[in-house]
């Protein structure tokens, strides 16, 4: 059964997206940039929106198109937003823009226990798409600012149903369960990208193949229960384990398999690749990427669901995909469609199979490095290039679980369909099903049925290996390029900064600020993901956390000259946490300005035959170049997420506030000399002891609040809570 979607019905207790004033969102806009640019640039900028905002002129215009678009919508921005965020990016996906979730480390004595570990994996999947097939799901509320409020829950039904199609100038973000893309009945099972010729004499032993001999992993669903058939340590064994006669038969169909690829085929297997924006998985010269699949056994039948594995090298570059579905051809340095006979499907019958998986799940090999926090993140981000697991993906996927031989796992997400936290909910659900599952396994007579295995075939031309081996290269070149770390700050946590009255986010927020400002001696625009699901459809808006008191404390921190008294540095500490959250609060209930300004922006795209003056300002421009890129993605279990930067020279910063520490992945490209990831790590750790220094000053007898004359000038403080 494909997911349903909340009806207009259930969501109709949500309120629209308000639009906000406009002389509201050009004022704050000029207030949050001033600060960031020269003085005489800012002038000019200014007279620009003036005119843009004067009565009667363009800015009106488009601000009463907009309020026609909010009554015949259900969300004004929503489509705005996600072809600028996602959909009309070109760069890869890894790195840039899928981010990653990153387990606790596993320990496998043998392959076997991987392999155990993903069937638990995916009976958690199944588990929860039975949730999200019926319904089940209860209602998110709101945490934190404005707590308690119902949330839209529609991302949740895009997690297992939703496909990235690729496209020349814009991709397409595909639902499974609309006309184009038929419901999801099977997963996806990706291995062994990294097999090398091995001589027949020095066989590798079979435990370092990804697959052993041992019961594989099937699924059983009956009275809306599934289970793996088998379950060993680290998770507490499940009664009355399954076995039949048909794993056997699929062991030795794979055994098989494996023999034949370690003999003279593999020797001219093609080299893996990313193309422009996916990737690819090295594809044998015989064309062939071998797979087993047994099938769902009729269309009335829900007691065996369909599941699709892999042996071997497996996955292409997704095509463009015209009307017709072409097969896979190649122009230039893009992928593009042609027309496929009937008789030559056999790429688009691949493809398709993947793009209408429920998830992938790619059981990686070894990484051969060190399992600290930064190297397992950096597997799960890239794979380590195409000569470890970097192939062994498919990124136009919304969700690929990772589970590697070494105790490396998570998952990557095509970012379009949802958000992080949805993503944390969900992978949360999954490991609480694998350690706290007590549910019988119950033997189903139909599983000796299942249809003997079947291979998935590509083929692939010259010209598209060349294209392979060209974008091998630049997946490379991604790998090499990344700056990360992950950085525990362990001197304390949220439950320190809630004891000073403060929030935790605008707490560390403003931390950010200080150890940016302490390395680059400036403020740029900060990107901080804010949550609107309050609203229908609602995604996010941005916290823009370079405020001008922000910028006023961090230069009393760091300016030694000036010789500002501790007690005044706190002041403006508190004056910036407090400017922070009456953002962040203007954010959440559809106040801000990024969204506003993208819809006036893509309206007058489309009503006027050149882009106004306001939206090619360099003010502007520059305003939606986010140097700082952060996100809090908090979680209850021992997991954390990462992502890239959003531009060539910034820093991507995603936090994890526990109650006693606070996790950083930091993220940078060492392509800017300007930039470095441990560097910043130690400004942020140096940022962070210095606040806590502040906040445990004892209270001063009386002490003059410096910041409180300014406050009363600031126009953003009429949204101060």
């Amino acid at each position: 059964m494909a997911a349903k979607t909340p009806s207009s019905e259930e969501e109709s207790g949500l309120p629209k997206l308000p639009v906000p004033p406009l002389r509201q969102t050009l004022a704050t806009y000029l207030q949050c940039m001033r600060h960031l640019v020269p003085e005489e640039k800012f002038r000019k900028s200014q007279a620009i929106v003036q005119r843009f905002g004067a009565p009667g002129g363009l800015g009106e215009t488009l601000q009463q198109k907009l309020l026609e678009r909010q009554e015949k919508t259900a969300n004004w921005v929503s489509e705005y937003w996600l072809n600028d965020m996602y959909l009309n990016n070109r760069l890869a996906l890894p790195v840039n823009s899928s981010p990653a979730v990153i387990f606790a480390r596993q320990h496998f004595p043998g392959t076997d226990d991987q392999l155990r570990f993903a069937a638990s994996l995916i009976s958690g999947v199944l588990s929860y798409k039975a949730l999200l097939d019926s319904h089940s799901i209860p209602t998110d509320y709101a945490k934190g600012q404005l707590s308690g409020q119902p949330l839209c829950m529609k991302q949740y039904y895009g997690l297992f149903s939703s496909y990235r199609l690729p496209g020349h100038t814009q991709d397409t973000l595909v639902a499974q369960n609309s006309s184009i893309m038929p419901e999801p009945e099977h997963v996806i099972v990706a291995c062994c990208n990294q097999i090398r010729r091995p001589s027949r004499s020095s066989c590798s032993p079979p435990d370092t193949l990804a697959i052993a001999q041992g019961s594989f992993p099937i699924f059983i669903q009956k009275s809306s229960q599934i289970f793996p058939s088998s379950h060993r340590p680290p998770y507490p064994p499940l009664p009355d384990m399954l076995w039949d006669p048909v794993l056997d038969q699929a062991i030795e169909t794979l055994l098989g398999m494996r023999a034949e690829l370690s003999g003279p085929q593999r020797s001219a297997a093609a080299t893996s690749a990313l193309h422009r924006r996916h990737l690819s998985l090295r594809v044998p010269s015989d064309s062939l990427s071998w797979a087993f699949w047994w099938t769902k056994l009729g269309a009335e039948r829900r007691d065996v669901w369909e599941y699709w594995g892999a042996w071997g090298k497996m996955g292409l570059p997704c095509p463009v995909w015209g009307s017709e579905r072409g097969s896979l051809a190649w122009s230039g340095t893009s992928a593009r469609a042609v027309p496929a006979s009937p008789a030559d499907s056999t790429n688009r019958d691949s493809l398709d199979m993947i793009e209408r998986c429920i998830c992938l799940v790619c059981l990686d090999a070894p990484g051969g490095v060190e399992l600290s926090d930064t190297h397992r993140a950096l597997q799960l981000l890239h794979g380590g290039g195409y000569s470890k697991n970097g192939a062994n993906r498919w990124y136009d996927k919304s969700l690929q679980f990772v589970v590697g031989r070494d105790g490396t796992c998570g998952v990557v997400c095509e970012h379009s369909p949802f958000d992080g936290i949805v993503l944390v909910q969900c992978t949360e659900h999954l490991l609480k099903h694998m350690t706290q599952s007590s549910r019988k396994l119950i033997r189903a007579d139909s599983v000796s049925e299942l249809p003997a295995p079947r291979r998935l075939r590509w083929k692939c031309s010259p010209e598209i290996q060349g294209h392979l081996a060209s974008s091998a290269e630049n997946l490379q070149r991604i790998v090499k390029n990344l700056d990360f770390i992950v950085y525990k700050f362990d001197n304390y946590g949220k439950t320190f900064i809630k004891k000073q009255k403060c929030s935790p986010d605008a707490f560390i927020q403003v931390a950010l600020q200080l150890a940016f400002y302490r390395l680059h001696r400036r403020l740029v625009p900060t990107y901080e993901s804010a949550s609107i699901r309050r609203f229908q459809e609602g995604r996010v808006d941005n916290i823009r956390s370079a405020t001008p008191e922000a910028l006023a404390f961090v230069r009393a921190m760091t300016d030694h000259k000036a010789a500002v008294l501790a007690s005044e540095k706190l002041l403006l500490l508190k004056d910036a946490i407090r400017a922070q959250t009456a953002y962040t609060v203007m954010a959440i209930t559809g106040m801000a300005i990024d969204n506003h300004l993208l819809a006036l922006r893509e309206l007058a795209r489309a009503m006027c035959k050149e882009m106004p003056e306001m939206f090619m300002d360099e003010t502007y421009l520059m305003s939606n170049r986010f140097v700082l890129s952060t996100s809090q993605v908090p979680t209850t279990m021992e997991m954390f997420c990462c992502y890239g930067p959003v531009v060539p020279n910034g820093y991507g910063a995603c936090y994890n506030p526990q109650p006693e520490t606070i996790l950083f992945c930091i993220s940078s490209f060492h392509s800017c000399k300007e930039t470095s990831s441990s560097k910043f790590a130690k400004a942020v750790e140096e940022s962070l002891i210095d606040m806590r220094d502040l906040c445990s000053l004892p209270p001063p007898a009386e002490s003059k609040p410096l910041a409180t004359k300014e406050k009363a000038m600031r126009p953003s403080q009429e949204h101060q809570p």
